[in-house]
């Protein structure tokens, strides 16, 4: 397969992004030990690594010259400023993961020269596989598009990424901007289920203002944009994967969701 275009690359993502998946599903609910990384919700399992080693091998067979960065072992932890490279979180959301819970995400994008060209969100314990390409984005298959609700008091956003103990007050100012402003708030715990589900249309956004890991969010991001919603950072600008915070929604309620998300800081 010689295709250097999108089209390629979004078959190659999603290809590498359910084999993952479905290594780490092997895993799910087996009991799987659990170890902590810097601090005790940073947790890490068997299944992460094999889940990883299994993308890695399916993106070199085909890409060998192309860099990986990922969140496990000797992958890169910065995404380089030009040419291709691939982004992939073999089990964002480990603690839902290790909780038995459904939402956890094997996620693979890829970028060139920095700009997301193609995504896929696996959630294999719940047999959805998220696609974006240059053309569109879609859930097993069928093209989806972001919400049309344009009334704040009957949208549900998510906070997402991780605040840790001693940011706990941006924790709760984050639900209170959501409480206050819409309808009701979700957390599937993992930031790349979220993005899928806003570009779904399942919830209408997605607010943080912490520096977010490009493997936690680059793969949703470009679903979001490409079933034609917005994401930008806290100040509104277009969001690029070395900006502090981000806000997506489905572009109605984009403004509302940047205040919401300004007021996190306190």
């Amino acid at each position: 397969m010689h295709d250097h275009g999108a089209t390629g690359r979004a078959a190659l993502a999603r290809r590498a992004a359910v084999a993952g998946g479905d290594v780490a599903a092997e895993f799910f609910r087996t009991g799987v030990a659990v170890e902590t990384k810097a601090g005790k919700t940073d947790v890490v399992t068997e299944a992460d690594r094999a889940a990883q080693r299994e993308v890695e091998e399916i993106i070199r067979e085909e890409r060998p010259a192309e860099p990986i960065v990922g969140e496990e072992g000797d992958a890169l932890k910065a995404v380089p400023e030009t040419g291709p490279a691939w982004i992939i979180d073999p089990i964002d959301g480990t603690n839902s993961f290790v909780r038995e819970l459904t939402t956890w995400v094997t996620s693979v994008a890829c970028v060139v020269d920095g700009l997301p060209v193609a995504a896929c969100n696996v959630l294999p314990a719940l047999d959805d596989v998220y696609t974006a390409d240059s053309e569109a984005a879609y859930r097993n298959g069928t093209e989806i598009s972001v919400s049309t609700v344009s009334d704040p008091e009957r949208a549900a956003v998510v906070p997402t990424v991780w605040w840790p103990r001693e940011r706990r007050d941006e924790y709760a100012r984050a639900c209170e901007a959501i409480v206050r402003r819409f309808a009701d708030l979700r957390r599937p715990g993992s930031a790349q289920a979220a993005l899928s589900m806003v570009a779904a249309g399942a919830v209408e956004g997605v607010i943080t203002n912490v520096h977010t890991k490009p493997w936690d969010t680059i793969a949703g991001v470009h679903l979001i944009r490409q079933a034609g919603g917005q994401v930008t950072d806290l100040r509104g600008e277009r969001w690029h994967h070395d900006a502090r915070g981000l806000v997506a929604s489905n572009g109605e309620l984009h403004e509302e969701m940047v205040a919401g998300a300004q007021e996190i800081d306190g």
